[in-house]
This record gives structure tokens, sequence and C-alpha cells, in this order.
């Protein structure tokens, strides 16, 4: 039996976007593989069920309403967050329109929005430490395994606190509550309208 050395071992190798683009533009990875970047890593995205689905949409359609001009909301799309990070959130809302973005990804969404069901774990975990590091402002975590909203607000550095990037208030929200964007602070959304 062979015995590998420290040296031998595989290293774990962190992406750049650069190198991320450089994957899809030579045909490695399609635009449209479910993958994305995190922290340097190509992660497997959570599978679109149906109750997952219906939940983006019910979302998206909630957060137009409540933003309304001057705001739009993407579904499933890139934004790019640092070096190592271009996630593909479910849903966010961007100051501005479409076209304000033709020639690069939003940087600073004023709301990210994740619906969870088997991927739980990572939203709250490396979605959510990524998120804060980025200073998003409005973390939003639509729990369809406890049918609730987890709200994440004041990002929060590594300290004696905490290991890690994290979110200083996080509240959670049953169906019957309503919710008040940071950004959108006349609007009102009841947690029902988000949940399938």
């Amino acid at each position: 039996m062979r015995v590998m050395t420290h040296a031998q071992r595989s290293a774990l190798h962190r992406w750049t976007r650069h190198e991320y683009d450089r994957l899809i533009d030579h045909g490695f990875l399609d635009e449209d593989d479910p993958i994305e970047l995190l922290d340097g890593l190509l992660l497997v995205k959570e599978p679109q069920a149906s109750p997952h689905r219906t939940a983006v949409l019910l979302v998206a359609k909630a957060l137009e309403r409540a933003f309304g001009e001057g705001w739009f909301v993407q579904t499933q799309s890139p934004i790019i967050l640092d070096e190592r990070s271009e996630p593909e959130p479910d849903v966010c809302v961007i100051r501005g329109s479409p076209r304000d973005y033709v020639d690069a990804h939003p940087t600073r969404p004023a709301l990210v929005v994740e619906v969870a069901q088997s991927g739980l774990a990572r939203a709250r975990g490396r979605k959510a430490a990524a998120y804060a590091r980025a200073q998003i402002a409005d973390y939003w975590i639509v729990n369809l395994v406890d049918r609730v909203l987890e709200v994440h607000r004041e990002p929060a550095r590594p300290g004696p606190a905490r290991a890690r990037w994290g979110y200083a208030a996080i509240e959670t929200l049953g169906a019957d509550a309503s919710i008040t964007p940071l950004a959108a602070p006349s609007a009102a959304i009841r947690v029902a309208e988000l949940l399938p």
C-alpha cells in the first residue's frame, strides 16, 4: 500500500472571477450550468424543485411591488461580491435598470434573498458569510423547511464574538408577520406572500 505524503495530496484550488469567466468562455462550463462561484469555490446550486421555483417567483413579484420605479428585481442571475465570489442569488433587488449593467454584473444589491430547502445550511453559513463580507445590509432566507423568513441584518466582521463574517441581527418571522426592506422603508410585505 502506497502512502501519500502531504505534498502529494491535491490542494484545494480557489478560483478567481477571471478564471471562472475563462472556464465559461472556453466551454468547460456553460452559462446555464447550475454552478456558482462563492469564496473561490465552484458550488452546485440548489435544485429547482417546484416549491423552490414557486417561492422564487412569489418573492420576485412581491419585491417588484414593494420597490417600484428606480429598481429592478433579478432572479438567479450573477452579482459580483469580490474577486472570488460571483454568486447567483435566487432573488435580488438592484438600483437602476437592467441596461445599467450591460458591461458588468451588479455589485451592490439593496437586498439579496435565497430560497432554501436542501441548501438551508449553505444559505445560513457560507452564503451569509459572503454576503456579510460584501456589506449586503439586507439578506433574507425564505426557509421552506420551517416555512419562515429569516432576516439577516447588520453585517459583522470576525472577532471575539464570531469566527467568521456574519450578521449581528437575525430575526425569524412566521407567515403571519410582515417585513419592511431596509431600502424600501414605506413598503410592508407579508411573509405569507413569499411562501408557496
